[in-house]
């Protein structure tokens, strides 16, 4: 039994969600997120609360329950107020640019790396802090998470792109031969 799948979620005024088919659609101020509904669960919305039950007794069911559950509740606060992840460029000549809908990563490589913007995130940079904002929390995070991987932090020098607030465990370099 999923706990979060038995509550209720509560809709924020100002927020539309339509059920059709197999779709769930989500407006709101920050945008418009539809998401496919898998046959082993059903949503329901009335009163102003969205309700998501297993479709049948299954083992699938039961496990998607709770999973569809916190995506509604992800869709419903990413309209609201959007996503935001923040990467940090450290090491010394690194540097990024923001070209149009084109991020363009200068870190040790012998070229610059460009990287599309997807549709529905906004990308802010300013002095070696890369924002990405969006209403979809996956949309978000796999961007972040595919510009952290151009370069991720090494161990010795602590030099690349990381989330901030990232610890990096730095290694102890070389001893000198005595």
């Amino acid at each position: 039994m999923s706990r979060l799948g038995k509550k209720s979620i509560h809709i924020p005024s100002g927020t539309d969600v339509a059920v059709s088919g197999d779709a769930l659609t989500i407006k709101g101020k920050g945008g418009t997120l539809t998401k496919s509904i898998h046959p082993a669960v059903s949503i329901t919305v009335a009163e102003g609360n969205v309700s998501v039950n297993p479709a049948n007794s299954s083992r699938l069911a039961k496990a998607l329950w709770g999973t569809y559950a916190a995506h509604v509740n992800n869709m419903l606060a990413g309209v609201n107020k959007p996503f935001v992840k923040k990467l940090e460029v450290q090491g010394i000549g690194y540097k990024v640019d923001l070209q149009g809908k084109t991020l363009v990563l200068t870190v040790g490589f012998s070229h610059p790396v460009k990287m599309e913007v997807p549709e529905g995130i906004t990308v802010a940079v300013e002095k070696g802090v890369i924002t990405i904002s969006g209403a979809d929390t996956d949309a978000v995070g796999q961007f972040a998470a595919v510009v952290r991987a151009v370069k991720k932090p090494e161990p010795y020098k602590g030099k690349g792109i990381r989330y901030e607030g990232e610890v990096v465990r730095m290694k102890e370099g070389k001893k000198a031969g005595a």
